[in-house]
Formats: structure tokens, C-alpha cells, sequence
């Protein structure tokens, strides 16, 4: 379609040429005066009921052909890449070399490639062997934990200690000025837990119901406020309640309350265990799959130097958008999270370039064994899993296979197929 050719150049680059065929452009051509006619008009016509045969009597033909080409270049410019079989990355140059009327227009595009893989061992793999052995000192922690979930708190006239709740009412000042953020009533504050400045829970270990208390601190040198930072503040506290926990009893009514399909300790104790047991099997599954992968990626090199810069800016950017349409589903706006954070697109930016280039050669290593296990999905594969996503999201099949190419479906089930090869053949040692 596209008759294209592709001209290997210095390093990954090289030049893409390729032709628009007439019925192409001309299409695209009449979809540009679709757009501009709504804003010309003529002498006896209503604006935007302009005649073809009048606009271009008027304007010519050639008024439309860069708007006509924007319209069909992206679909022919993928034809053209996938005449060639080239993985581009990043974005081309492009460059317009013919425009005649009547013949196909000739277009050229500088491009970027990704670079070639020299793989080296991925299969037996050694990698370190987890110990998936879940112990008694596991299960009470677990029990315990569980214990303090069920936790109450019980007003007490004994002198606070720590793991106590205190009320309180604060207010601060420094140098005898009251600053903004300083001061609350009937506070909840766990004694010990380090959600205030350092030393001002410390100070409150001892005080009962209606003492009252003077906390004497110094605001951390990097504390958030910088108008507050390294200064001394006092903090005059009235203490109103003293709250303990008070933990139930390690018994079979426990047992009953915490899981409503036991009915002992000990069948809690043994449902514990068997769902650490799942969930260490499937941490050490996890390990071994880093573990494995990282090796592959490790054995393996980027023959010509180095990944290209513009695959890892676009890896960032995939991230960052992935990333902040997870918080959009949240209600949270980029806007939003960047006030909550106190931090900027740059910050967030340089976060996930630090794994960015590891994260891309990852990719092209998995990518190159594909190519060299000739892995190729078939059509039952493919069905199953568009079935299992559309299972797992709760979708139609058929909006699965709108949503995703059967290309990216087979890509991606390749690459499964790779991860499990690599994985199930190491080593545990």
C-alpha cells in the first residue's frame, strides 16, 4: 500500500520512505474541506454550504493539501511501518519530497529504532532459594496483631504510660506568639506512636485527667513550616482523659468473633497458618520471578551502546500517566496530589527515571526471546484470554477485543509465555 522502504542509517537510526497513493490523499483531502468549509464563504451560498467545485475554483486544491495529508499520514505512516517489519521508537521527521497532483506523494521520515538484543543464558538460571516455612512465632504475631485490632479503649485514673490514649487540648507558641496549625481541642493523641514533634509525647507519660502541662520542644531543623523550623516552641497541654487498651482474652469466643467459620483458637490458629503458607508461596514466587528476570536482563546486553534516551522518556511518561490516572479514579487530580505531596511534575518526573532505563531493557530482553522461541500465540490463546480479562473486569468479550488489538493480546501473551519459561526452569539454590 505504502510501497515503503526503509534505509538503515548510523546507529539505531535510518530513514523510512514511503508513498501516499492518489485515492489515499484525496480522501484526506475532501475530509480537510469537510473541516474548512464550515468557515468560508462565497457570494450566493450560506456560510458553510460552500460548493467543492466553487471553494476550489477559489482557494485550488493545493490550499488543502497539508491539512488533506495530516488527515491520512498516521494511518499510512503505520502501513509504511509495518510493510518495513522496523520497531520505531520514539517520534519521527517528518519530510514532505513530492506533492504532485494526479501521482503518489512521496514522504520520508527520519526514525529511531529500537536496538538489538545479544541475549545470553535464560534458561536454569540460579537464583536464591526462599524459605516458605511459616513458624508458631509467625502465628502469634498474627494472633497478636489480631488482638490489638479488637482492642478497646477504656477510660483509667492511672498516670499515662506509654500505648495510653491522652484528650487533650493544646496550644503553642513561640516567643509568646501563638502561630497557625498550634492549637486544638479534645485532640486524640497515642502516646508513643510519633505522630507529634519529638518529645512532646514523652512529656505527657505520667500526666492524669485534668493535669495540666507545659511541653517544652524544638521543631525539627527540616520541619515542613519553615517560619517554625529549629525554633523553641511551648505547648501548654490540659490533659481530660486517660485511655488504656484493654485487649480480649486468647480464647475460642476471640477466635469466634475475629473469623465467623471457626470455632476454636486452634482452628484460627491453623486457618492462620495456612494463609501465611499462601501468602509466603506466593512472595517466594515473586522473588523467584525477580530474581530470574533481573538475571536474563543482567545476561544480556544492548548491542551498539546504550538504551535510547527516547525510549526511556517515553517509558517515563507512560508511567506518570498510568500512574496518575490510578489517582484520577481516586478523585485525586494531578493538581490535588501534587498539594498534597508538596511536590511537583519535575519531582514525580525524576522518581520514576531512576528504574526507567532497567525498566526498558527489561522489556526489549523479553521481547527479543519472544523473537527467538518464534512464540506465537494462537487463536485459542487468544480467546482465553480475552475470556480471562473480561472475566476479571467484568466486561463483554467483544468490548475486550475493541479495546485491545489481537496484536497486543498476542504480545502480550507471549511475553507471559516467556516470564514462565524463564521462571519455571531456574534453580532454587
Amino acid at each position: 500500500m505504502a510501497n515503503a522502504v526503509f534505509t538503515k542509517g548510523d546507529g539505531n537510526k535510518g530513514t523510512l520512505s514511503f508513498d501516499v497513493p492518489v485515492d489515499v490523499y484525496e480522501k484526506g483531502i475532501d475530509l480537510a474541506f469537510q473541516d474548512v468549509k464550515k468557515d468560508v464563504s462565497a457570494p450566493g451560498f450560506r456560510k458553510g454550504h460552500m460548493p467543492k467545485q466553487i471553494f476550489m475554483q477559489m482557494y485550488g486544491e493545493e490550499s488543502l493539501y497539508n491539512e488533506g495529508l495530516n488527515k491520512v499520514l498516521p494511518e499510512v505512516f503505520d502501513a509504511a511501518v509495518a510493510e518495513t517489519g522496523i520497531q520505531m521508537v520514539g517520534q519521527p521527521q517528518i519530510a514532505l519530497d513530492s506533492m504532485e497532483k494526479g501521482q503518489p506523494w512521496k514522504i520520508s521520515a527520519e526514525v529511531e529504532l529500537a536496538p538489538e538484543i545479544e541475549l545470553g543464558d535464560y534458561k536454569g538460571l540460579e537464583v536464591p532459594a526462599a524459605d516458605v516455612t511459616v513458624s508458631d512465632e509467625d502465628v502469634d504475631a498474627q494472633l497478636k496483631q489480631q488482638q490489638e485490632d479488637q482492642a478497646e479503649l477504656v477510660l483509667v485514673e492511672e498516670p499515662a504510660k506509654d500505648g495510653d490514649t491522652v484528650v487533650i487540648d493544646f496550644d503553642g507558641s513561640v516567643d509568646g506568639v501563638h502561630f497557625d496549625g498550634g492549637q486544638a481541642d479534645n485532640y486524640s493523641l497515642e502516646l508513643g506512636s510519633g505522630s507529634f514533634i519529638p518529645g512532646f509525647e514523652e512529656q505527657l507519660v505520667g500526666a492524669k485527667a485534668d493535669d495540666k502541662v507545659d511541653v517544652n520542644v524544638k521543631f525539627p531543623e527540616e520541619y515542613q513550616a519553615e517560619d517554625l523550623a529549629g525554633k523553641d516552641a511551648l505547648f501548654e497541654v490540659t490533659v481530660h482523659e486517660v485511655k488504656s487498651k484493654e485487649v480480649p482474652e486468647l480464647d475460642d469466643e476471640f477466635a469466634k468473633d475475629v473469623d465467623e467459620n471457626v470455632d476454636s483458637l486452634d482452628e484460627l490458629k491453623a486457618k492462620i497458618k495456612e494463609n501465611l503458607t499462601e501468602q509466603k508461596a506466593e512472595a517466594a514466587r515473586d522473588a523467584k520471578e525477580d530474581a530470574a528476570i533481573n538475571k536474563a536482563v543482567d545476561n544480556a546486553s544492548v548491542i551498539g551502546g546504550d538504551v535510547p534516551a527516547s525510549m526511556i522518556n517515553e517509558d517515563v511518561e507512560r508511567q506518570m500517566n498510568q500512574f496518575f490516572a490510578s489517582m484520577q479514579q481516586q478523585g485525586i487530580t494531578p493538581d490535588l496530589y501534587f498539594q498534597i505531596t508538596n511536590s511537583s511534575a519535575d519531582d514525580l518526573r525524576k522518581q520514576y527515571a531512576e528504574g526507567a532505563e532497567r525498566r526498558v531493557k527489561t522489556n526489549l530482553v523479553l521481547e527479543a526471546i519472544v523473537k527467538a522461541e518464534d512464540i506465537k500465540p494462537s487463536a485459542d490463546e487468544i480467546a482465553a484470554e480475552v475470556k480471562s480479562l473480561a472475566d476479571q473486569y467484568g466486561m463483554e468479550e467483544d468490548a475486550v477485543r475493541n479495546a485491545l488489538s489481537e496484536d497486543m493480546l498476542a504480545h502480550d501473551i507471549a511475553i507471559k509465555s516467556v516470564v514462565d519459561e524463564i521462571v519455571d526452569s531456574a534453580v532454587e539454590k
